[in-house]
């Protein structure tokens, strides 16, 4: 594990490397490329891009669908980062890869983050292909990623989470649902620590603790977002029914080829949350 020395001076060393090649780059919205999410990067084909593995404190992903870059867009010559695939708690690497961009992004001046997943349906009205904006989240990780010291000293010990997901940012984009002409859907999504997949019996517990989807992710960038003052709107493509609910065995291929049907969805939805957020 890396040491919270190590990890404060891996951040400066991460800021000014991108000072250095990008200049001074004033990006005002992150978005993390969750499963089935990273070819979003399609929209910028101009980008200027990173590999992780060449950003100090970064380290490169070890799941498939996780390429592993950064990538400085603009539209409307503002800026915009998307971090093309995330690390995951089940990796064994602790928090420190998980919350790094997030920390990262806030000392960019980054104001908004978007944050992607693909999830699991457990709401029966739900179908393979939908997107889901997040309304809430069940923290079932088993841990809490604010444990220990904090990087940034912004960060209240114990801080509030009464609306981890922007209520203003969340309506904003339901109300675009007419524009992109399909229907965008809202729910609980429960986040459980991974990387195997629920049991039918776990899945119908969650179902009585009111949640719509599941998933490996997201909870713990949201919550770091959220003690460091940053607006939050999370998004799930609904890979998969949730174990018990579909009728075959669950399998990462499932996830991926799922997001692949429900691609165009996801580029049409994130290109006009990013021209609306920075018209």
């Amino acid at each position: 594990m890396v040491s919270f020395k190590e990890e404060r001076s891996a951040l400066n060393e991460s800021i000014s490397f991108l000072h250095n090649k990008w200049g001074d780059i004033k990006p005002e919205v992150g978005l993390i490329c969750g499963s089935g999410w990273g070819s979003l990067a399609d929209i910028f084909p101009n980008a200027a891009k990173f590999d992780y593995i060449d950003i100090p404190g970064f380290s490169s992903t070890t799941v498939d669908g996780h390429v592993g870059t950064l990538l400085l867009c603009e539209i409307n010559e503002r800026q915009i980062l998307i971090f093309q695939g995330r690390r995951h708690f089940y990796e064994g690497c602790g928090w420190g890869p998980v919350s790094f961009p997030i920390h990262l992004s806030h000392e960019l001046g980054i104001k908004t983050m978007i944050l992607t997943n693909a999830a699991g349906g457990i709401n029966t009205s739900f179908q393979v292909g939908d997107l889901m904006v997040l309304e809430d989240h069940i923290n079932f990780m088993g841990c809490n990623p604010l444990i220990g010291p904090n990087l940034n000293p912004k960060i209240p010990r114990f801080p509030d989470q009464s609306e981890i997901y922007d209520i203003d940012l969340r309506n904003r984009i339901l109300e675009m649902s007419h524009a992109v002409q399909f229907p965008i859907k809202k729910g609980v999504y429960i986040a459980l620590s991974g990387p195997s997949f629920e049991t039918p019996a776990e899945i119908r517990a969650f179902q009585m603790l009111g949640a719509d989807a599941v998933g490996m992710s997201t909870v713990p960038e949201a919550m770091i977002c959220n003690a460091l003052g940053m607006k939050v709107a999370g998004i799930s493509c609904i890979s998969n029914l949730a174990a018990g609910i579909a009728s075959h065995k669950l399998s990462h291929e499932d996830v991926q080829n799922a997001s692949n049907i429900a691609l165009p969805k996801m580029k049409t939805l994130i290109l006009m949350i990013l021209e609306s957020l920075l018209s």
